[in-house]
Order: C-alpha cells, then sequence, then structure tokens
C-alpha cells in the first residue's frame, strides 16, 4: 500500500531510504469499442521494478499515453489491472490515487495566477501541510531542479522560460515525496538545446532519488538516453518488446522493432554510457594572469599539446598551445582559443562523439557541476569505449547507467589535434 500522504518527505520510504514502488501491468487492454479499429491498448503485461525509469515509445497512436493514463485512472481501463506495489489501483479513491502519484505533462499545466512556490506546493497544500512544511518543501525542490529559490519562488510562470517552467513541473510533480512517476511527454516543447539539459538534470535527479518513473515518448534516442527499461509499443496497442536499452538495440523482437529503432543501432548503443564512466586524462592547467612556473614544462612533457587556462575557481578559459606558452612572465588570456562549449556530466558517449566530431577536436573538457576542470575526454577513450561495446560486454550498458555518475565532457577548440 501507498504510505500516508500527510506525512512530509519520509513518506513511502524502505529501510535503505527509497522512495519508489513496483508497478505491474497485467493483461491490460482499453478499448473504444469502435468497430473497425483496432484496440487503444490490447493485452499489455509487463513489470516496473522499484526505482527503475521505463520508457513507453512508439509511433502515434500505439497506445502509449493511454497506458499511462490509465496507472492514475485519468483513463479507466476496459479489463486487467494495474498494481502498485502489489496492490489494484481500481480499489483505490481516484483523487487520493493521483495525489499520490507525480504526474509531468508536456505542456506543464502550472497555474498562471500563482507564484512558482505555490505551484510546486499544491499537492502538499492540499494534503494539509503546514505553510512551514510547504516553505522548505519548496525551496528544496527548487534547488534539486537547479532554480535558486531566492530568484524563482515568488515569481509567476509568465515570467519563465519554457524550460524553467518544466522545471518548475517536475518539481510540483516531487512535491509529495511520491513512489511512482508518470511523465507524458515532459520535454518535447522546448529546444533541443534545452531538452538534452532538462534530459540531464532529470537523471541528475533520478540518480539522487531513485524514483520509478514511467516516461511515454516517440522518440527512441530519448527512451535509450532516460530508460533502465524501455517498452516498445506498436499500432493497436501491442507490446512488441519490453527490455532493458542495450538488449533491444542489440537483438529486436521482430522486425518492427528492428525498423523502428534504426539502421545506426550500433551507434545508439553509445547512447547507453555516459562521459562520467570512462577514464579522463588529467589537464596541464596554468591559471589566467597569474606567473607560469613551470606550466611550460608540464605542458611539453604531456602527450596533449595543449595547455589549458583556468580562471581562479578552476573554470576553463581557453587553450594555449605548447608553442605560444611563455618560458616565464604571467599566463596571457588574451592568447588563448576560447575553450568549447561544455557538456553536462550525464552526456551520453554518442552525444559526446557527435559534438566532438562537429568541431573536429580530439579532446573534451570534463567539469564539475560548478564547471571547475576535473580532465580530459580524449576520443581514444571513446574509441576504447565503441569497440568494447561492440565485442558484447555483458551487462556494460546497465552497469555504467546504474554506476555513480562522474564529470561529464565539453570539446576542446578545432586547432587540438
Amino acid at each position: 500500500m501507498f504510505a500516508d500522504p500527510k506525512v512530509p518527505s519520509s513518506a513511502g520510504r524502505d529501510a535503505t531510504g527509497m522512495c519508489a514502488a513496483t508497478v505491474e501491468f497485467r493483461h491490460v487492454s482499453k478499448s473504444y469499442d469502435r468497430r473497425d479499429g483496432p484496440a487503444a491498448v490490447d493485452d499489455l503485461t509487463f513489470t516496473v521494478p522499484a526505482g527503475s525509469v521505463c520508457v513507453l515509445v512508439g509511433p502515434s497512436g500505439c497506445g502509449k499515453t493511454t497506458s499511462l493514463k490509465m496507472v492514475n485512472r485519468l483513463i479507466e481501463p476496459t479489463g486487467g489491472q494495474i498494481l502498485v506495489d502489489g496492490t489494484d489501483v481500481a480499489g483505490e479513491e481516484v483523487t487520493a490515487l493521483r495525489r499520490r502519484i507525480g504526474y509531468v505533462i508536456q505542456q506543464v499545466g502550472l497555474f498562471p495566477h500563482r507564484t512558482v512556490g505555490e505551484n510546486v506546493t499544491t499537492v502538499p497544500r492540499l494534503l494539509g501541510w503546514s505553510r512551514e512544511q510547504q516553505r522548505e518543501r519548496a525551496e528544496e525542490l527548487l534547488g534539486l531542479v537547479g532554480l535558486d529559490p531566492a530568484r524563482y519562488r515568488d515569481r509567476y510562470p509568465a515570467q519563465l522560460s519554457g524550460g524553467e517552467r518544466q522545471r518548475v513541473g517536475v518539481a510540483r510533480a516531487l512535491a509529495a515525496d511520491p513512489p511512482l512517476m508518470l511523465m507524458d511527454e515532459p520535454f518535447a516543447a522546448v529546444d533541443p538545446i534545452v531538452r538534452e539539459r532538462l534530459q540531464n538534470e532529470f537523471l541528475r535527479i533520478q540518480a539522487e532519488l531513485a524514483k520509478t518513473i514511467l516516461f511515454v515518448t516517440h522518440d527512441i534516442d530519448e527512451a535509450i538516453k532516460m530508460g533502465d527499461l524501455v517498452a516498445v509499443m506498436q499500432a493497436g496497442g501491442h507490446l512488441a518488446q519490453f527490455a532493458p536499452p542495450d538488449e533491444i538495440l542489440a537483438r529486436p523482437a521482430s522486425d518492427f522493432v528492428a525498423r523502428f529503432v534504426g539502421a545506426d543501432r550500433g551507434l545508439k548503443r553509445l547512447s547507453l554510457s555516459r562521459i562520467g564512466a570512462l577514464p579522463l586524462h588529467q589537464a596541464v592547467t596554468a591559471v589566467a594572469g597569474e606567473p607560469v612556473g613551470d606550466a611550460r614544462q608540464r605542458s611539453l612533457a604531456d602527450p596533449f599539446p595543449f595547455l589549458l587556462l583556468i580562471d581562479r575557481a578552476g573554470r576553463p578559459l581557453g587553450w594555449l598551445p605548447d608553442r605560444d606558452v611563455p618560458a616565464d612572465g604571467i599566463v596571457d588570456e588574451r592568447l588563448a582559443i576560447p575553450a568549447s562549449p561544455l557538456l553536462e556530466r550525464e552526456t551520453t558517449l554518442k552525444d559526446a562523439l557527435s559534438m566532438m566530431i562537429a568541431a573536429d577536436v580530439q579532446a573534451g573538457i570534463v567539469v564539475d557541476p560548478a564547471g571547475r576542470v576535473l580532465g580530459l575526454l580524449t576520443m581514444e577513450a571513446l574509441g576504447a569505449a565503441g569497440r568494447a561495446g561492440a565485442a558484447g560486454r555483458a551487462g556494460a550498458g546497465a552497469a555504467l547507467r546504474r554506476a555513480e555518475r562522474r564529470p561529464a565532457a565539453a570539446r576542446p577548440p578545432a586547432a587540438a589535434p
């Protein structure tokens, strides 16, 4: 059963501190009594373990959103059962059920007349939390999704960008610490750059909270990136394959699945690993505006023929070729080639490879969440990871996805070898 929703923050947690639930579909069907068409969902059966992200993916009209909405009974199934932690949701009081399940949609659906803080605490307020508990929870969650509470708490939705509104929507869904979250194409309405940032931010949050999440998308690349498990659906609401992403890419269950995931399955498998799982080359750095010291000697001794200039906080400023590093004096930032855009730590190897090829570079700058340099990701490391995947290293994709995430990479300048 679900925990008491009136208990803030710690509700639903087990002995390990996890707040998650198992979800099971048992022969679930949905029909709208169309005599000349297929059922919306037909005999859907699969189980999502607690703490996992399960992505429902497929072409338009395959029943993925219908399946999602049957979990919180926005749509009632025609047959079968949906169980959350062993309890049939059909036996739950609808309002109480929905308050226990986080729900994020593409359009976000924030209340325009309420502040960001008030939007985040919508469910806790309905559950009777005190004002102080609501305020603390709003500030905690805004910080979690990367929005400074002091700056955003008292703003209104109209004052936010699309990406910021989507972050607030995720915070609102998390407010009552639900064991289960439903996400219906939550990042589809934003531009590709913001979308990647939101995906990475969501993966960071999931690594901390380990919720059970059902996530709907039509994009197979997003499904592979976001899911621990992927349910590929096809017309008529049939489940074509249910498996971890690596298995779906390596062994499609049917011609339909093979066509849907695409001919570049091998390349897509790079999406299963993240940059933080690879070894980093330690960058030779020097602080701009300070004496060169032994930076020239260290740079010349390093196989990577560039010195990375950083500021006093350790953030990258630009590259200086070995030949331009003075023997003595001050490190001049004006001589540096500007540093390449940085990627976040959850960036996949596929995305890193694509961006490095586009920039015609051989290495990337690796930074921590504060933007401080931790090392370099080289093309050699990416190549080794690709060869390991092609060799079928057992469990590599799943292991890397579940491993503790370390920093991600960006690209050095085009002048880098």
